[in-house]
Protein backbone atom coordinates (compact mmCIF):
# COMPACT_ATOMS: atom_id res chain seq x y z
CA UNK A 1 0.00 0.00 0.00
CA UNK A 2 1.42 3.40 -1.18
CA UNK A 3 2.05 5.79 2.11
CA UNK A 4 -0.51 8.24 3.09
CA UNK A 5 0.35 12.19 2.58
CA UNK A 6 0.17 11.79 6.71
CA UNK A 7 2.77 9.21 6.79
CA UNK A 8 5.43 11.09 4.30
CA UNK A 9 4.58 14.32 6.19
CA UNK A 10 5.97 12.43 9.40
CA UNK A 11 8.91 11.04 7.28
CA UNK A 12 9.68 14.60 5.97
CA UNK A 13 9.47 15.65 10.15
CA UNK A 14 11.62 12.51 10.93
CA UNK A 15 14.23 13.18 8.45
CA UNK A 16 14.44 17.04 9.61
CA UNK A 17 15.12 15.68 13.68
CA UNK A 18 16.88 12.80 12.87
CA UNK A 19 19.19 14.12 10.49
CA UNK A 20 19.43 10.84 8.10
CA UNK A 21 17.76 10.17 5.14
CA UNK A 22 15.00 7.62 4.75
CA UNK A 23 14.74 4.37 2.70
CA UNK A 24 11.07 3.95 0.37
CA UNK A 25 10.28 0.69 -1.47
CA UNK A 26 11.25 -1.72 1.99
CA UNK A 27 9.34 -4.92 2.75
CA UNK A 28 9.35 -5.56 6.49
CA UNK A 29 8.28 -8.72 8.57
CA UNK A 30 7.46 -8.62 11.85
CA UNK A 31 9.21 -11.67 13.77
CA UNK A 32 7.92 -12.53 17.27
CA UNK A 33 10.11 -14.46 19.61
CA UNK A 34 12.19 -17.57 18.89
CA UNK A 35 10.04 -19.86 16.95
CA UNK A 36 9.47 -17.53 14.48
CA UNK A 37 13.11 -15.31 14.67
CA UNK A 38 15.16 -18.03 14.35
CA UNK A 39 13.82 -20.20 11.45
CA UNK A 40 13.44 -16.93 9.26
CA UNK A 41 17.36 -16.06 9.95
CA UNK A 42 18.87 -19.68 9.14
CA UNK A 43 16.52 -19.93 6.35
CA UNK A 44 18.19 -16.89 5.01
CA UNK A 45 21.26 -18.53 5.43
CA UNK A 46 20.64 -21.56 3.67
CA UNK A 47 19.59 -19.79 0.68
CA UNK A 48 22.32 -17.03 0.88
CA UNK A 49 24.60 -17.62 -2.60
CA UNK A 50 27.33 -14.95 -1.79
CA UNK A 51 27.35 -13.21 1.45
CA UNK A 52 26.37 -13.55 4.86
CA UNK A 53 27.43 -10.69 7.61
CA UNK A 54 26.56 -11.26 11.62
CA UNK A 55 26.97 -9.34 13.85
CA UNK A 56 25.95 -9.54 17.90
CA UNK A 57 26.02 -9.25 21.36
CA UNK A 58 25.42 -12.47 22.88
CA UNK A 59 26.11 -16.07 21.35
CA UNK A 60 25.64 -18.48 24.39
CA UNK A 61 24.71 -22.20 24.50
CA UNK A 62 22.02 -24.49 23.46
CA UNK A 63 20.88 -26.28 20.90
CA UNK A 64 20.01 -23.06 18.95
CA UNK A 65 23.62 -21.92 19.29
CA UNK A 66 25.09 -25.07 17.86
CA UNK A 67 22.55 -24.97 14.47
CA UNK A 68 23.69 -21.32 13.87
CA UNK A 69 26.98 -22.82 13.81
CA UNK A 70 26.12 -25.36 11.75
CA UNK A 71 24.43 -23.20 8.94
CA UNK A 72 27.36 -20.89 9.30
CA UNK A 73 29.71 -23.32 8.50
CA UNK A 74 27.85 -25.26 5.87
CA UNK A 75 26.82 -21.24 4.05
CA UNK A 76 31.16 -21.33 4.11
CA UNK A 77 31.45 -24.69 2.86
CA UNK A 78 29.36 -24.10 -0.26
CA UNK A 79 31.62 -20.81 -1.11
CA UNK A 80 29.42 -18.26 0.95
CA UNK A 81 31.89 -15.42 2.54
CA UNK A 82 30.54 -15.71 5.92
CA UNK A 83 31.81 -13.28 8.26
CA UNK A 84 30.74 -13.20 12.05
CA UNK A 85 31.23 -10.41 14.84
CA UNK A 86 30.95 -11.31 18.06
CA UNK A 87 30.92 -8.79 21.37
CA UNK A 88 34.11 -10.26 23.51
CA UNK A 89 31.92 -9.64 26.26
CA UNK A 90 28.24 -10.39 25.94
CA UNK A 91 29.38 -13.73 23.57
CA UNK A 92 31.70 -14.79 25.84
CA UNK A 93 29.78 -17.83 27.19
CA UNK A 94 30.19 -19.32 23.40
CA UNK A 95 31.21 -22.87 23.67
CA UNK A 96 35.06 -22.38 21.87
CA UNK A 97 34.78 -25.42 19.91
CA UNK A 98 32.00 -23.34 17.51
CA UNK A 99 34.37 -20.82 17.34
CA UNK A 100 36.41 -23.95 15.56
CA UNK A 101 34.17 -25.32 13.48
CA UNK A 102 33.25 -22.31 11.84
CA UNK A 103 36.59 -21.13 11.47
CA UNK A 104 37.51 -24.51 10.22
CA UNK A 105 34.27 -24.60 7.27
CA UNK A 106 35.43 -21.32 6.38
CA UNK A 107 34.20 -18.78 8.25
CA UNK A 108 35.81 -15.69 9.21
CA UNK A 109 34.88 -15.02 13.25
CA UNK A 110 36.49 -11.93 14.90
CA UNK A 111 35.97 -10.68 18.55
CA UNK A 112 34.64 -7.15 19.04
CA UNK A 113 36.73 -5.10 21.36
CA UNK A 114 38.65 -7.99 22.94
CA UNK A 115 40.51 -6.87 26.23
CA UNK A 116 43.75 -8.85 25.49
CA UNK A 117 45.11 -9.39 21.91
CA UNK A 118 48.33 -11.32 21.28
CA UNK A 119 51.07 -8.97 22.05
CA UNK A 120 49.42 -6.25 22.55
CA UNK A 121 48.47 -3.95 25.81
CA UNK A 122 45.42 -4.62 27.22
CA UNK A 123 42.54 -2.08 26.52
CA UNK A 124 41.50 -1.42 29.47
CA UNK A 125 39.83 2.05 27.78
CA UNK A 126 37.72 0.10 26.15
CA UNK A 127 36.63 -2.12 28.30
CA UNK A 128 32.86 -0.08 29.03
CA UNK A 129 32.11 -0.03 24.82
CA UNK A 130 30.69 -2.75 23.27
CA UNK A 131 29.11 -3.58 20.18
CA UNK A 132 24.89 -4.68 21.52
CA UNK A 133 24.22 -4.54 17.69
CA UNK A 134 22.42 -7.48 16.48
CA UNK A 135 22.40 -7.66 12.69
CA UNK A 136 22.29 -10.42 10.03
CA UNK A 137 21.99 -9.45 6.57
CA UNK A 138 22.60 -12.14 3.40
CA UNK A 139 23.59 -11.41 -0.22
CA UNK A 140 22.84 -7.61 0.76
CA UNK A 141 19.41 -8.33 -0.03
CA UNK A 142 17.61 -9.22 2.90
CA UNK A 143 18.23 -8.44 6.48
CA UNK A 144 17.55 -8.90 10.10
CA UNK A 145 17.56 -6.81 13.37
CA UNK A 146 15.97 -6.75 16.85
CA UNK A 147 16.82 -7.43 19.92
CA UNK A 148 16.76 -11.39 20.01
CA UNK A 149 20.58 -13.24 20.96
CA UNK A 150 21.64 -16.79 19.75
CA UNK A 151 21.02 -18.37 23.34
CA UNK A 152 18.74 -20.72 24.21
CA UNK A 153 16.77 -18.73 26.35
CA UNK A 154 15.47 -16.75 22.95
CA UNK A 155 13.97 -20.03 22.01
CA UNK A 156 10.35 -21.15 21.71
CA UNK A 157 7.26 -18.60 22.11
CA UNK A 158 7.37 -17.05 25.65
CA UNK A 159 5.23 -19.67 26.77
CA UNK A 160 7.00 -20.19 30.21
CA UNK A 161 10.04 -17.99 32.38
CA UNK A 162 12.31 -20.06 30.02
CA UNK A 163 11.30 -18.49 26.92
CA UNK A 164 12.03 -15.06 26.07
CA UNK A 165 9.44 -12.35 24.98
CA UNK A 166 11.36 -10.68 21.98
CA UNK A 167 11.26 -8.74 18.58
CA UNK A 168 12.72 -8.82 15.46
CA UNK A 169 12.59 -7.69 11.60
CA UNK A 170 12.85 -9.11 8.78
CA UNK A 171 13.92 -6.27 5.78
CA UNK A 172 14.12 -6.34 2.12
CA UNK A 173 14.87 -3.44 0.28
CA UNK A 174 16.86 -0.28 -0.21
CA UNK A 175 16.67 -0.18 3.71
CA UNK A 176 19.32 -3.60 3.83
CA UNK A 177 22.24 -0.80 3.13
CA UNK A 178 21.95 0.95 6.07
CA UNK A 179 21.95 -2.40 8.28
CA UNK A 180 25.33 -3.66 6.25
CA UNK A 181 26.69 -0.17 6.58
CA UNK A 182 26.11 -0.94 10.21
CA UNK A 183 27.53 -4.41 10.01
CA UNK A 184 30.55 -2.99 8.07
CA UNK A 185 31.27 -0.14 10.79
CA UNK A 186 31.53 -2.23 13.79
CA UNK A 187 33.96 -4.92 11.67
CA UNK A 188 36.33 -2.58 10.43
CA UNK A 189 36.46 -0.76 13.92
CA UNK A 190 39.56 -2.38 15.10
CA UNK A 191 40.48 -4.70 11.99
CA UNK A 192 42.86 -2.96 9.78
CA UNK A 193 41.99 -5.94 7.16
CA UNK A 194 38.46 -6.04 7.97
CA UNK A 195 37.36 -3.37 5.16
CA UNK A 196 38.40 -3.05 1.81
CA UNK A 197 35.94 -1.42 -0.38
CA UNK A 198 36.74 -3.27 -3.80
CA UNK A 199 35.74 -6.85 -1.88
CA UNK A 200 32.33 -5.27 -0.64
CA UNK A 201 29.53 -6.72 -2.86
CA UNK A 202 26.93 -4.26 -4.34
CA UNK A 203 23.50 -3.54 -2.29
CA UNK A 204 20.23 -4.77 -4.21
CA UNK A 205 18.25 -1.88 -3.93
CA UNK A 206 15.58 -3.30 -5.88
CA UNK A 207 12.26 -1.82 -4.08
CA UNK A 208 10.64 -4.66 -2.37
CA UNK A 209 7.66 -3.28 -1.06
CA UNK A 210 6.23 0.14 -0.10
CA UNK A 211 7.55 0.85 3.71
CA UNK A 212 9.46 4.02 4.46
CA UNK A 213 12.42 3.72 7.07
CA UNK A 214 15.36 4.77 8.91
CA UNK A 215 18.41 3.13 9.78
CA UNK A 216 19.53 4.39 12.89
CA UNK A 217 23.19 3.72 14.38
CA UNK A 218 24.42 3.99 18.10
CA UNK A 219 28.33 4.68 18.71
CA UNK A 220 30.03 4.41 22.09
CA UNK A 221 30.60 8.33 22.17
CA UNK A 222 30.78 11.31 24.50
CA UNK A 223 27.39 13.16 24.94
CA UNK A 224 24.23 12.57 23.09
CA UNK A 225 24.41 9.74 20.30
CA UNK A 226 21.92 9.36 17.41
CA UNK A 227 20.05 6.60 19.26
CA UNK A 228 19.38 8.91 22.02
CA UNK A 229 18.17 12.37 19.83
CA UNK A 230 16.42 9.03 17.65
CA UNK A 231 13.89 8.68 21.14
CA UNK A 232 13.39 11.78 22.45
CA UNK A 233 12.55 12.78 18.52
CA UNK A 234 9.54 10.01 18.67
CA UNK A 235 8.40 10.33 22.76
CA UNK A 236 8.45 14.58 21.50
CA UNK A 237 6.07 13.60 18.02
CA UNK A 238 3.66 11.55 20.46
CA UNK A 239 0.21 13.08 19.70
CA UNK A 240 -2.14 10.54 21.57
CA UNK A 241 -0.27 7.30 22.21
CA UNK A 242 3.36 5.67 23.03
CA UNK A 243 4.26 2.70 23.91
CA UNK A 244 7.53 1.57 25.22
CA UNK A 245 8.46 -2.16 25.81
CA UNK A 246 12.12 -2.29 26.95
CA UNK A 247 14.22 -5.03 28.44
CA UNK A 248 16.63 -2.80 30.64
CA UNK A 249 14.89 0.73 31.98
CA UNK A 250 17.37 3.49 32.96
CA UNK A 251 16.97 6.74 31.15
CA UNK A 252 18.36 9.80 31.66
CA UNK A 253 17.08 12.98 33.01
CA UNK A 254 15.88 14.31 29.58
CA UNK A 255 14.31 11.56 28.77
CA UNK A 256 12.39 11.21 31.81
CA UNK A 257 11.32 14.86 31.81
CA UNK A 258 10.09 14.29 28.00
CA UNK A 259 8.15 11.44 29.24
CA UNK A 260 6.01 13.45 31.44
CA UNK A 261 5.56 16.41 28.89
CA UNK A 262 3.98 14.01 26.83
CA UNK A 263 1.92 12.96 29.95
CA UNK A 264 0.50 16.59 30.21
CA UNK A 265 0.27 16.82 26.64
CA UNK A 266 -2.13 14.52 26.88
CA UNK A 267 -0.57 11.63 25.22
CA UNK A 268 -1.37 8.06 27.26
CA UNK A 269 2.22 6.63 27.90
CA UNK A 270 2.22 3.19 28.25
CA UNK A 271 5.77 1.66 29.46
CA UNK A 272 6.28 -2.24 29.64
CA UNK A 273 9.08 -3.65 31.09
CA UNK A 274 10.33 -7.31 32.74
CA UNK A 275 8.72 -8.71 36.32
CA UNK A 276 9.31 -10.99 38.39
CA UNK A 277 11.84 -12.93 35.47
CA UNK A 278 14.30 -10.29 35.27
CA UNK A 279 17.35 -11.34 34.32
CA UNK A 280 19.39 -8.51 35.93
CA UNK A 281 17.89 -7.66 39.25
CA UNK A 282 20.76 -5.20 39.85
CA UNK A 283 19.76 -3.00 36.80
CA UNK A 284 15.88 -3.52 36.87
CA UNK A 285 16.34 -1.87 40.30
CA UNK A 286 18.05 0.92 39.00
CA UNK A 287 15.19 1.59 36.72
CA UNK A 288 12.71 1.62 39.63
CA UNK A 289 14.34 4.48 41.71
CA UNK A 290 12.57 6.69 38.33
CA UNK A 291 8.79 4.86 38.75
CA UNK A 292 7.42 7.03 41.41
CA UNK A 293 8.40 10.33 39.93
CA UNK A 294 6.51 8.59 36.31
CA UNK A 295 3.48 6.86 38.16
CA UNK A 296 2.57 10.11 39.83
CA UNK A 297 3.20 11.68 36.77
CA UNK A 298 0.51 9.53 35.12
CA UNK A 299 2.81 7.16 33.30
CA UNK A 300 1.26 3.60 32.88
CA UNK A 301 4.04 0.61 34.33
CA UNK A 302 3.31 -2.07 33.28
CA UNK A 303 5.37 -5.46 34.18
CA UNK A 304 5.58 -8.59 31.83
CA UNK A 305 5.35 -11.72 34.39
CA UNK A 306 5.70 -14.45 31.97
CA UNK A 307 9.26 -14.55 31.25
CA UNK A 308 12.08 -11.74 30.88
CA UNK A 309 10.95 -9.18 28.39
CA UNK A 310 13.80 -8.54 26.07
CA UNK A 311 11.86 -6.63 23.10
CA UNK A 312 12.69 -2.97 22.52
CA UNK A 313 9.98 -1.87 20.52
CA UNK A 314 8.43 1.48 20.64
CA UNK A 315 5.24 2.83 18.92
CA UNK A 316 3.83 6.42 18.36
CA UNK A 317 0.19 6.84 17.55
CA UNK A 318 -0.13 3.82 15.40
CA UNK A 319 1.68 5.56 12.79
CA UNK A 320 5.27 5.19 13.89
CA UNK A 321 7.43 2.86 15.04
CA UNK A 322 11.24 1.71 16.16
CA UNK A 323 12.72 -1.86 16.54
CA UNK A 324 16.32 -2.87 17.36
CA UNK A 325 19.01 -3.73 20.14
CA UNK A 326 18.70 -0.24 21.98
CA UNK A 327 17.43 -0.33 25.62
CA UNK A 328 15.81 2.49 27.26
CA UNK A 329 18.40 3.10 29.27
CA UNK A 330 21.97 4.91 29.48
CA UNK A 331 24.17 1.69 28.26
CA UNK A 332 22.37 1.65 25.08
CA UNK A 333 22.17 5.72 24.81
CA UNK A 334 25.38 6.79 25.25
CA UNK A 335 28.16 3.48 25.85
CA UNK A 336 27.12 1.17 23.75
CA UNK A 337 26.80 1.02 19.80
CA UNK A 338 23.22 -0.47 18.98
CA UNK A 339 20.91 -0.20 15.55
CA UNK A 340 17.38 0.33 15.46
CA UNK A 341 15.06 0.78 12.28
CA UNK A 342 12.07 3.14 12.64
CA UNK A 343 9.34 2.76 10.36
CA UNK A 344 6.71 4.89 9.25
CA UNK A 345 3.60 2.57 7.97
CA UNK A 346 0.70 1.74 9.50
CA UNK A 347 0.31 -2.19 9.07
CA UNK A 348 3.51 -2.67 10.41
CA UNK A 349 2.50 -0.55 13.38
CA UNK A 350 -0.61 -2.23 13.76
CA UNK A 351 1.46 -5.92 13.97
CA UNK A 352 3.90 -4.64 16.26
CA UNK A 353 0.69 -3.01 18.76
CA UNK A 354 -1.15 -6.12 18.54
CA UNK A 355 1.59 -8.33 20.00
CA UNK A 356 2.04 -5.40 22.54
CA UNK A 357 -1.67 -5.68 23.48
CA UNK A 358 -1.29 -9.41 24.01
CA UNK A 359 1.75 -8.32 26.18
CA UNK A 360 0.00 -6.35 28.09
CA UNK A 361 -2.80 -9.09 28.76
CA UNK A 362 0.34 -10.77 30.56
CA UNK A 363 1.19 -7.83 32.64
CA UNK A 364 0.51 -6.34 36.05
CA UNK A 365 -0.43 -3.00 36.25
CA UNK A 366 1.95 -0.76 38.99
CA UNK A 367 -0.37 0.74 41.25
CA UNK A 368 1.24 4.60 42.15
CA UNK A 369 -0.01 4.81 45.71
CA UNK A 370 1.03 0.76 45.93
CA UNK A 371 4.17 1.62 44.75
CA UNK A 372 4.63 4.76 47.16
CA UNK A 373 4.53 2.33 50.36
CA UNK A 374 7.36 -0.16 48.94
CA UNK A 375 9.26 -1.12 51.62
CA UNK A 376 12.44 0.56 52.77
CA UNK A 377 15.22 -1.92 51.85
CA UNK A 378 13.80 -1.82 48.15
CA UNK A 379 14.22 2.42 48.22
CA UNK A 380 17.60 1.54 49.86
CA UNK A 381 18.82 -0.08 47.09
CA UNK A 382 17.44 2.04 44.61
CA UNK A 383 19.37 5.15 45.58
CA UNK A 384 22.55 2.79 46.17
CA UNK A 385 22.35 2.08 42.43
CA UNK A 386 22.40 5.66 41.41
CA UNK A 387 26.05 5.63 41.94
CA UNK A 388 26.67 3.78 38.54
CA UNK A 389 23.03 3.80 37.13
CA UNK A 390 25.28 5.95 34.50
CA UNK A 391 26.82 2.86 33.09
CA UNK A 392 23.19 0.44 33.11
Amino acid sequence: MASTERELADVDRLHGLLGLPPSFGNEVRVLRNGDEIFPAMLDAIRSATDTVDFVTFVYWSGDIAIEFAETLGSAARRGVRVRALLDAVGARKIDPALITQMNDAGCDVRWFRPFFEKNKVPKINEANRRTHRKILVCDNSIGFCGGVGVAAEWTGDARNENEWRDTHLSISGPAVAGLLGAFLDNWADQHEDGFDPRTERDVDFRERGSTPMFVVRGSAETGASDVWRMIMTLVSIAEKRLRIATAYFNPDRYVIDELIAAVDRGVHVTLLVPGEHHDKRFVQITGEEAYQELLDAGVDIRTYEVSMMHAKVMTVDGRIATVGSTNFNQRSMQHDEEANVVIVDRDVVEVLDRHLDDDLTKSIELDPTRWADRGLPQKVAERVTTVVEKWL
